[in-house]
C-alpha cells in the first residue's frame, strides 16, 4: 500500500487509533499510539519523534531525540485491540542527519538485502521460519536475594497424570511423544486453528498448524517463505499473535527455547535460497540437488556458524536447548535428510523451484532481522569465496564412534562462548556497512553484561539439590 491508500482504509473501515511499532535492539516489539486523524501524508515523510534512549540498547540520554518513519506496505488491522486501530511497522531515523539508525534492526536487514544486490550474486533472498513455541495454563517464577524458582503448568503436561483436576480425564502427553496426536491427546487444537486463521487475517500466509514434539503445550505454525524484510516482519506479527490468541483464551504462550526439563526445546528452523532473475540459484545437479552456489553458501554458513549463533541463539536459555539428544542440531555438519546436522537439504519435493537449504540452529528468542540479516551475509561470503563444505554426514550422528564423532565441529556451549565467536569472527558481517562496528561492539557488550553475565552471577536452584550439605 502507499501512503494514500492507508488514508483510505482508515477512512472506509473507521480506523480510530493508529499503532506505530518497531523492534529494539534485543528483539522485542514496541509501539506507541496516535489517534487515527493525526496521520496525514506528511508522517510518511517527516516522521514522528520519540525518546531512544529509554529502548534497550539504543541511545545515550543527551542524544535521546529519534524519528519513527511508518512503512505503508507493512499496514494491517489489529485482531485484538478494542477501538478499531490499524499497525504499522516503522523505520528508526536520526533527525538531524535524516539517515537510517544504524542501530534498528529492521534498517540492518534492509541493509543486508541491499549489499546482496549489489554484489550482483542475487536480487532476492527467501527465508521462511520454522517457528515452535509453547501455550502454558500458568507461569510463576523469581528471583530474589534469598530465593530464585520457576514453576510452569499445562493441562496436558505429563507431569499431571497424578493432579486432582475433579476430574483428571486423563490424556497427557508423554514426553517427547507429542507430535502429531489428535485431540483428545492434543488439547490446543482450536487455538493453534485460531492463531493459524488471525495470521491470514493479518496477511501472513499460512501452510500449516500442528502439535509438536514436546508435551505440555508446544506448537508449530508454519509460514509460507517471503522476502527476508517482509519474512522478518510476519515473524513479529506471528509472535504477536500467538501471544494474544492465548492470552485470549486464559493461556500464555512462549518462545523461550528451554523452558522445560528433559524434553525438546523450542527451535526456528529457516529455510532459505538465493534467486536472481526468478531463478532459484540453489538448485542444480550436485549432492541432494544443489547447485555449487548452494554448496558455497551451506559452506559460510558452517564457516560463520559460532559466530551466526550470537544473533541466532542470544540468550543463556538457548544453550540449554543446544545439547544433544532432543533433536538439537548441535553439529556442524549438513546433511539431505539428518535433522541432527546444522544444516539440512530438504527432500520432500524435487522441483527446482523448490529446492533450499535448512539451517537448523536458531530459535525464537532471536531478533529475526538480525539473524537473517546474519545468515544471509554467511551465505554471501561462502559464495563469493567458494568455500566448500566438505562432505556431507548422511549417518546417523548417535550411532557414531567417539573417535568419529569428535572430528564433527560442535556449536557454542554457552552464550559467552557464542559472544566470543563474535568477537573473532565478525569481518563478513560489516561488508557493505550492513553490520557496523558499534552494532557488534554494542550486541556483546549488551548480551554479556544484561544477560550472560547476570545469569552467571545468580545461585541456581539445582544448586542447592547438588551443593546444600557439602
Amino acid at each position: 500500500m502507499k501512503p494514500k491508500e492507508v488514508l483510505a482504509l482508515i477512512k472506509e473501515k473507521q480506523i480510530q487509533a493508529v499503532d506505530l511499532r518497531f523492534m529494539d535492539f534485543p528483539g522485542l516489539w514496541q509501539h506507541f499510539t496516535i489517534p487515527a486523524e493525526a496521520l496525514d501524508e506528511a508522517v510518511f515523510e517527516e516522521g514522528l519523534g520519540f525518546d531512544g534512549s529509554s529502548i534497550r540498547g539504543w541511545q545515550a540520554i543527551n542524544e535521546s531525540d529519534m524519528l519513527v518513519l511508518p512503512d505503508p506496505e507493512t499496514a494491517f488491522i489489529d485482531p485484538f485491540t478494542a477501538a478499531p486501530t490499524l499497525t504499522m511497522i516503522c523505520n528508526i531515523l536520526d533527525p538531524l542527519t535524516r539517515q537510517d539508525y544504524t542501530r534498528d534492526p529492521r534498517n540492518i536487514a534492509r541493509k543486508a538485502v541491499n549489499y546482496m544486490k549489489s554484489t550482483g550474486i542475487a536480487d532476492t533472498a527467501y527465508f521462511g521460519p520454522e517457528l515452535e513455541f509453547f501455550i502454558f495454563d500458568d507461569i510463576r517464577c523469581d528471583q530474589q536475594a534469598n530465593c530464585g524458582y520457576y514453576y510452569i503448568d499445562s493441562i496436558e503436561g505429563a507431569w499431571n497424570t497424578g493432579r486432582d483436576e475433579k476430574p483428571n480425564l486423563g490424556y497427557k502427553l508423554r514426553y517427547k511423544e507429542g507430535y502429531f496426536p489428535v485431540p483428545p491427546s492434543d488439547h490446543l487444537q482450536d487455538i493453534r486453528t485460531e492463531m493459524m486463521l488471525t495470521l491470514i487475517q493479518c496477511g501472513v500466509p499460512i501452510e500449516a498448524q500442528h502439535h509438536e514434539v514436546a508435551t505440555g503445550g508446544q506448537g508449530e505454525i508454519d509460514m509460507r517463505y517471503a522476502p527476508l524484510v517482509q519474512m522478518a516482519d510476519n515473524v513479529l506479527k506471528y509472535k504477536y499473535i500467538v501471544k494474544n490468541v492465548a492470552r485470549k483464551h486464559g493461556k500464555t504462550a512462549t518462545f523461550m527455547p528451554k523452558p522445560i526439563f528433559g524434553d525438546n526445546g523450542s527451535g526456528m528452523h529457516v529455510h532459505t535460497s538465493l534467486w536472481k532473475n526468478n531463478v532459484n540459484l540453489f538448485a542444480g545437479s550436485g549432492y541432494a540437488g544443489l547447485s555449487d552456489i548452494g554448496l558455497y553458501a551451506i559452506g559460510g554458513l558452517l564457516k560463520h556458524a559460532p559466530a551466526l549463533c550470537a544473533f541466532c541463539n542470544p540468550t543463556t536459555n538457548s544453550y540449554k536447548r543446544l545439547v544433544p539428544g532432543y533433536e538439537a542440531p548441535v553439529n556442524l555438519a549438513y546433511s539431505r535428510r539428518n535433522r541432527s546436522a546444522a544444516i539440512r537439504i530438504p527432500v520432500y519435493h524435487v522441483s527446482p523451484k523448490t529446492k533450499r537449504i535448512e539451517f537448523r540452529c536458531p530459535d525464537g528468542s532471536s531478533n529475526p532481522y538480525l539473524c537473517f540479516a546474519a545468515m544471509l551475509m554467511a551465505m554471501l561470503d561462502g559464495i563469493q569465496n567458494k568455500i566448500h563444505p566438505g562432505e556431507p554426514l548422511d549417518k546417523d550422528i548417535y550411532d557414531l564412534e567417539p573417535e568419529e564423532l569428535a572430528k564433527v565441529p560442535k556449536t557454542p556451549g554457552s552464550l559467552e562462548e557464542a559472544l566470543r565467536a563474535l568477537r573473532a569472527d565478525h569481518e563478513f558481517l560489516l561488508r557493505g556497512d550492513v553490520f557496523t562496528p558499534d552494532v557488534i561492539d554494542t550486541w556483546i557488550w549488551y548480551k554479556m553484561e544484561k544477560e550472560a553475565d547476570a545469569v552467571r552471577l545468580r545461585p541456581h536452584p539445582y544448586e542447592f539439590i547438588l551443593y546444600f550439605d557439602i
